[in-house]
C-alpha cells in the first residue's frame, strides 16, 4: 500500500509540473505589456528630433525659414495622395432665412460628381461683397446643426460664413439605417472606419475632407456678394484638423484660426496614442511634419491658435509648439501676424474663444482693432438649416454615391493598373512590396537565447528569444516530438490569438506530433506576450491594437511590414539551428495574420507552403464591408494601386498559398 501511494505522489508530481509546464508558454526573458508602443515611439522620438535640428538651423535667417516652409508643403503633398479633377459644382441655394442682421442660405453643391455636400452660409445685411469664412465643424454627429453661434457672431460683423458638413457629421453620415439614423457610435468611429478604406486605396479622410473644403472655397468665388481677396477657414477639435490641413494646400486663405487641435503630435502619441483617423495622414513622422508644420505653411499670414487650459488637448504641447511658430514669424518678420489665445476653459469654442476670434478677422479683414462682444444667442430653427428631406444626403438623394461606394469604385477603377503593373519583372515588383511594406529585407545576424526547456509527454519543449538588431525581441516555442526523423517537416504556427492558445490545446498539439513534425509557435510583435493592453485603446476606433497601427504608419513602417521581418526572423533562426536547418517548412496562419503570412511566402522561398484560414481573401473585404474590426491591423497605404492578396498567392507559385476554410 505504502508504495503504491508513493508511486501515486511521484506520477502526481510529474503530471502537476508537466500541466504547468504546458501552460506557460512565455518565452521571452522579460514582461513588460507596453514594450511594442515604447519601441515604436523611439522612432517617433528620433524622427521629430531630426525635425527640431531642421527647424532650429532654419529659424537662423529668413531665407532658411522660408526654404523650411516650402519642404514642408512639398512633403505634405507628397504623401497625401492623389485628389480628383474639378468638376462641375452644380450648386443650388435651397432657400433662405432672414433674421436680425443676417441671413442664412441652405447650399448643396457637388465636390465631386455624385458627392453632395451640405453648408448653410451666414450673409450679413447689405450689399457687400463681404470677407468670408469657413467654418469648419468639430466632432459632433449633428455637423453644422444646431446653429453655429460663431458663425452668428461672424456675421453680425460684416463677415460671411460658410458652416460645411463634413463627412460622417450633419447630413453626411455615410452609415445610416433607412430612418437616416447612424449605424456607428460617431462621427469619430465613423471616420476611422472610412479612413481605413481610404488608405487602401491610397489617401485619407484628410484628402476627402480637404477636397469638400477646396471646392466649398470654389463655390463662394461664384458669388458676387463675396470678396475673393478676402477669405479666411476657422475651426474647433475635429474642425481645427481640417483647418490645419487645409493651410499648405489652399492659398487663397488669407487668415485662419485654429482652436482645440493645436498642441505636439509627438507629445500626443506618446501620452494619449493615435487620435481619430480623420487626424492622421500616414507617413507624417516619416516626413517629420509636426502639426506646428502644417499650420507654418500659411506663413508669414495671420494665424490665430486658440487653446483652452484644461483642455485634453495637451495644453503644454500648446505652448511650446506656439512659441516656435511665434520664433518663426519673427524671423519672417512678422511677429504680429501670429497670436494665441489661451482661455480659462476645456475643449471646443466657448464664448470667450469666440470673440477672440471675431476680434482677430475682423482685424485683418478691416483693420480694425476693436474688441467683439457676444450679445444673446437667439433661436435659429431646423428649416433654416436643414439642407435635405430626410435629414441625410444618403437616403435623401438617390444618385449619391457614398464614401464607400466611391472607394469600391476606385478598387475597379485600379484593376488595370494592377494588371499592368503585375507584368513587371519580379524584381520591380518585390522592390515595390517592399516599399509598401516599409521594410527592406534584413541582412544582419541574429542573437538567439534559450530560455527554458523541458520533457513532456510526447516531445521535447525548448523556448527561445529570438533578438535582431533595430527590431523587436520575438519569443519562440520549438515542440521536436520523439519520434521526430530526418523527413519530419516544420510547422510554423501563426495563432492570432497568440500561441498560448495553441500550445495550451492537447488535442491540437498531438495532431501535429503524433505525425512527426516539429512545431514552431511565435508571437510575432504585437500577438500573444507582446500585446498591447486593451485598456490604452479606445474601443470607438474598432481595433485592438489601434495605437500601435498607427504609430506604425505614422512612422512609415506600417505593422505587417513589421511582422514581415519576424517571419524572415524565425526563417533566419530555423536555419541557425542544426536539428531544424534543411527541413521543409509549412506556414499555417489565420484571422490577422492571414495577410503577413502571404505576404512573407511571396518574399522568401524558404516556406515551402502556407495555409490561410479565418482571414480575408483580398483587400476589397474590407472595402465592402467596412463596419468590421481590427482593420487597420492590415493596411498598407495605396496597396490596391499595384496588387491585391490574390495576385501574391498567384505570383508565389501554384498552390504555394491556399485558404483553407
Amino acid at each position: 500500500m505504502k508504495l503504491l501511494k508513493t508511486s501515486l505522489l511521484i506520477f502526481l508530481y510529474f503530471l502537476i509540473n508537466e500541466t504547468q509546464a504546458q501552460r506557460n508558454s512565455n518565452a521571452l526573458s522579460w514582461q513588460m505589456n507596453v514594450a511594442y508602443n515604447n519601441y515604436l515611439l523611439r522612432d517617433v522620438h528620433e524622427q521629430y528630433a531630426n525635425r527640431e535640428i531642421s527647424f532650429n538651423e532654419a529659424l537662423k535667417t529668413k531665407k532658411g525659414i522660408l526654404k523650411y516652409r516650402d519642404k514642408s508643403i512639398k512633403n505634405y503633398k507628397s504623401i497625401i495622395g492623389d485628389l480628383p479633377e474639378k468638376s462641375k459644382l452644380n450648386a443650388q441655394v435651397l432657400g433662405v432665412t432672414q433674421f436680425e442682421g443676417f441671413r442664412i442660405e441652405k447650399v448643396i453643391f457637388e465636390s465631386i460628381p455624385k458627392r453632395y455636400v451640405t453648408a448653410n452660409l451666414y450673409i450679413p445685411n447689405g450689399n457687400g461683397p463681404f470677407p468670408v469664412t469657413l467654418e469648419l465643424c468639430g466632432h459632433g454627429l449633428g455637423g453644422k446643426i444646431p446653429s453655429s453661434n460663431a458663425a452668428r457672431l461672424l456675421a453680425l460683423n460684416k463677415i460671411a460664413v460658410l458652416v460645411v458638413d463634413p463627412i460622417g457629421q450633419g447630413e453626411r453620415i455615410q452609415f445610416v439605417d433607412n430612418g437616416s439614423k447612424s449605424q456607428t457610435r460617431g462621427a469619430t468611429t465613423e471616420h476611422t472606419l472610412l479612413n481605413t478604406g481610404a488608405n487602401l486605396i491610397g489617401t485619407s479622410l484628410v484628402a476627402y475632407e480637404y477636397w469638400d473644403n477646396h471646392r466649398a472655397i470654389d463655390y463662394l468665388e461664384t458669388r458676387s456678394d463675396i470678396d475673393k481677396n478676402r477669405i479666411g477657414v476657422y475651426g474647433s477639435s475635429g474642425g481645427g484638423t481640417q483647418a490645419t490641413y487645409m493651410l499648405g494646400l489652399d492659398q487663397r486663405i488669407k487668415v485662419a484660426t485654429i482652436c482645440s487641435y493645436f498642441t505636439q503630435r509627438e507629445k500626443v502619441l506618446e501620452i494619449y496614442g493615435a487620435s481619430d483617423g480623420c487626424q492622421h495622414i500616414p507617413y507624417e513622422g516619416r516626413e517629420q511634419l509636426e502639426i506646428a508644420d502644417f499650420a507654418l505653411m500659411m506663413a508669414p499670414k495671420p494665424l490665430l491658435i486658440m487653446s483652452g487650459k484644461y483642455d485634453f488637448v495637451d495644453y503644454w504641447g500648446a505652448t511650446q509648439a506656439f512659441k516656435g511658430l511665434k520664433n518663426a514669424y519673427t524671423t519672417l518678420e512678422s511677429p504680429e501676424k501670429i497670436s494665441m489665445f489661451s482661455a480659462e476653459s476645456g475643449h471646443g469654442m466657448p464664448k470667450p474663444k469666440r470673440e477672440a476670434m471675431a476680434t482677430w478677422f475682423k482685424k485683418w479683414f478691416y483693420n480694425d482693432d476693436t474688441h467683439v462682444t457676444e450679445s444673446e444667442h437667439i433661436q435659429i430653427p431646423l428649416d433654416a438649416l436643414q439642407c435635405t428631406s430626410t435629414g441625410q444626403v444618403i437616403t435623401a438623394i438617390y444618385d449619391n454615391v457614398s464614401i464607400p461606394e466611391y472607394q469600391k469604385q476606385l478598387y475597379n477603377n485600379y484593376n488595370k493598373e494592377r494588371i499592368i503593373f503585375l507584368k513587371n519583372e519580379e524584381t520591380v515588383i518585390k522592390s515595390k512590396v517592399l516599399e509598401l511594406l516599409g521594410i527592406e529585407i534584413p541582412k544582419g545576424d541574429i542573437d538567439i537565447q534559450q530560455t527554458g526547456s523541458s520533457s513532456l509527454r510526447k516531445f521535447d519543449l525548448y523556448k527561445y528569444q529570438i533578438n535582431r538588431n533595430g527590431q523587436m525581441p520575438l519569443p519562440c516555442l520549438v515542440l521536436i516530438p520523439e519520434n521526430v526523423s530526418a523527413k519530419s517537416n516544420i510547422v510554423l504556427y501563426l495563432n492570432e490569438s497568440g500561441k498560448d492558445d495553441v500550445f495550451s490545446n492537447e488535442n491540437l498539439i498531438d495532431d501535429y506530433i503524433n505525425q512527426g513534425s516539429i512545431l514552431i509557435l511565435t508571437d510575432l510583435r504585437g500577438f500573444g506576450e507582446t500585446a498591447d493592453p486593451s485598456n490604452l485603446n479606445d474601443s470607438k476606433y474598432w481595433n485592438w491594437e489601434y495605437r500601435n497601427a498607427m504609430a506604425s504608419m505614422h512612422i512609415g513602417k506600417p505593422i505587417m511590414g513589421q511582422r514581415v521581418i519576424d517571419v524572415i526572423t524565425i526563417l533566419d533562426f530555423i536555419n541557425k539551428i542544426p536539428t531544424l536547418n534543411g527541413k521543409e517548412i509549412k506556414l499555417i496562419a489565420n484571422g490577422l495574420y492571414g495577410p503577413t503570412a502571404i505576404h512573407a511566402t511571396y518574399l522568401d522561398n524558404r516556406i515551402t507552403q502556407t495555409e490561410v484560414s479565418k482571414s480575408i481573401k483580398s483587400f476589397y473585404n474590407y472595402l465592402e464591408n467596412p463596419i468590421q474590426k481590427d482593420i487597420y491591423t492590415n493596411v498598407l497605404y495605396g496597396v490596391v494601386k499595384y496588387y491585391d492578396l490574390k495576385d501574391l498567392m498567384l505570383l508565389s507559385g501554384k498552390n504555394r498559398i491556399r485558404f483553407v476554410d
